[in-house]
């Protein structure tokens, strides 16, 4: 889970990576509106600091975002006032209110430990889910997708800070384990180095099909969207349980 100061630069060196969020967005949403012509409302979960959310408040009456991290939520408030963004985890959480659509970007998904927590999180979605809705799921790398060793790295310069980034991700049992550095320089405090330490799992297209199945969803997957690693559709096939 990212940090207070990882969360204030992250966004800022994806987009200089040529991260498309506007363009993301708006491929979910054709795609979910061919499910749900009629959506109104659009949970975003692990929505991060906001920044595809801000793009699904153009499409949909209402939107809201369910983030784990702290800091990463209040990115988020800040960026988008007025848009309720709840404070949980997305295998246990329990809102109010139910959506027509809901999303989980940027292979966030991955963050669950195994099969068992991802049952548990589509079941959760599909407990906050309209009759008919739809849920879309960008998937972190499946084992045979995940370059074991990766190195990827981002740069920017924003009102007077340079901010830099690299990570290298190998390959650990049944999970990505991705060591990220980051170094950010400005005039009056210098240069200043951290790192984290992320576990992400690599469920295969399967466990994520049955995921979607036992929760009483459709699914359906398309291959080489969001650099690669795909998209999850379906609908809520069944009644909700209680």
């Amino acid at each position: 889970m990212y940090g207070a100061e990882a969360s204030e630069i992250y966004e800022l060196l994806h987009q200089g990576k040529g991260k498309d969020y506007a363009g993301e967005a708006e491929e979910i949403v054709r795609r979910v509106r061919d499910l749900v012509p009629d959506a109104g409302s659009l949970l975003d979960v692990a929505c991060g600091t906001g920044a595809h959310l801000q793009h699904f408040g153009k499409a949909f009456d209402r939107v809201e975002g369910l983030e784990m991290s702290a800091p990463m939520a209040a990115a988020a408030r800040r960026r988008l006032p007025g848009v309720t963004v709840h404070e949980g985890d997305m295998r246990d959480f329990s809102l109010d209110s139910a959506f027509s659509v809901i999303t989980c970007m940027f292979g966030s998904v991955g963050y669950l430990a195994d099969t068992a927590e991802l049952n548990a999180a589509l079941a959760r979605f599909a407990r906050h889910l309209r009759p008919g809705g739809a849920v879309a799921i960008d998937p972190w790398w499946f084992p045979g997708t995940f370059l074991d060793g990766y190195v990827s790295s981002g740069t920017a310069t924003v009102d007077g800070r340079t901010l830099a980034r690299v990570s290298h991700a190998v390959r650990t049992g049944d999970a990505s384990r991705m060591e990220v550095h980051y170094l950010v320089g400005d005039a009056e405090s210098g240069i200043r180095h951290f790192s984290e330490t992320h576990l992400i799992t690599l469920f295969t297209r399967e466990q994520y099909e049955a995921a979607y199945t036992a929760a009483g969803l459709t699914v359906e997957y398309t291959a080489g969207l969001h650099g690669g690693r795909g998209l999850f559709t379906g609908v809520l096939a069944r009644p909700r349980t209680p």
